[in-house]
């Protein structure tokens, strides 16, 4: 027997064992946070591994704010008839309500992602990390972070600037709220505001005035950091997106200013660019991209 054979299934053994502990954890905070109406089917937040026993190369697809893993299932499912293994990982706070999520902070959803490179190093020996919206923002800051661990980044409609006025005094508004709290004045806080998802089955229908106060906090972090990225980077912008101003994209691409940085915008009147028809125009652009990192990759998963 190959010496490397026992190493191989142990690895094996510890991803299952990771798998196992995430989907528990899901179940539990699901059950805590359940709240009618609200709250969608186990399905749509339960993380999920596509895994390829032929495949080396792991990809990793962080989803957005008041999303779930679901919302990057249909990205995944591309990159498994391309020959992948895709790990889509459940950020904190996300697939079980909105109150869960106003008590979270990106540091936890940094934690979540955390969670999923240690499940994909277990089945994988190289791997990208992509994301979508507040997605695509800690797949940016993840690379920045560990310029080591990923072969290259993809970020969709990442949102360093939003559009609307509103999101401007969202820090004043947090601060106000957290301050009448404090005096039990809760009648006057306002801590969500309404939500007018793409995907109502999949989002929640009201966004925590802390949650846009921390995706800001972390693009912030992002910006500031962009010069330093080292890997190669996929941004994609979607032209006319009624959430994020659509020079996101180009800016994030000027940040990074390196050689092998591509930038792609994609046409479409929605912020949502990875599920339904525009996707397939998303998803050849990040295709055309792994194939630069990873020519002659298999194109298809061996049968099981």
């Amino acid at each position: 027997m190959n010496l490397l054979d026992p190493i191989k299934a142990d690895k094996v053994l510890a991803g299952t064992d990771l798998l196992d502990a995430e989907i528990q954890r899901f179940k539990q905070e699901y059950h805590t946070h359940f709240l009618n109406g609200e709250t969608k089917p186990k399905n749509i937040g339960k993380p999920f591994l596509l895994h390829n026993p032929s495949s080396s190369t792991g990809i990793l697809l962080v989803h957005g704010l008041m999303a779930a893993p679901e919302e990057v299932r249909e990205w995944a499912q591309f990159l498994y008839s391309k020959g992948y293994t895709v790990y889509g990982p459940r950020l904190a706070g996300h697939g079980t309500s909105a109150i869960d999520l106003s008590t979270r902070h990106y540091g936890q959803w940094m934690e979540s992602v955390d969670r999923g490179i240690d499940i994909l190093k277990t089945c994988c020996k190289r791997m990208v990390i992509g994301g979508f919206s507040t997605g695509a923002g800690l797949a940016l800051y993840q690379a920045i972070k560990k310029p080591f661990a990923f072969d290259g980044v993809i970020s969709i409609s990442a949102p360093l600037k939003f559009k609307g006025a509103s999101t401007k005094f969202v820090e004043i508004l947090h601060a106000w709220n957290q301050a009448a709290s404090q005096l039990g004045m809760t009648r006057l806080t306002k801590p969500y505001a309404r939500n007018h998802p793409d995907n109502p089955h999949i989002n929640y229908h009201r966004c925590p005035i802390q949650g846009i106060v921390e995706v800001k906090a972390l693009m912030k972090k992002v910006s500031d950091s962009l010069s330093t990225l080292k890997i190669p980077s996929l941004i994609v912008q979607g032209k006319n997106d009624p959430k994020v101003d659509d020079q996101s994209g180009k800016k994030i691409f000027q940040r990074i200013n390196r050689k092998d940085s591509h930038y792609r915008q994609i046409d479409f009147h929605q912020h949502g660019i990875i599920r339904g028809s525009v996707a397939k125009e998303v998803f050849q652009e990040v295709d055309t991209f792994l194939n630069t990192l990873y020519p002659g990759h298999p194109k298809s998963p061996s049968p099981h």
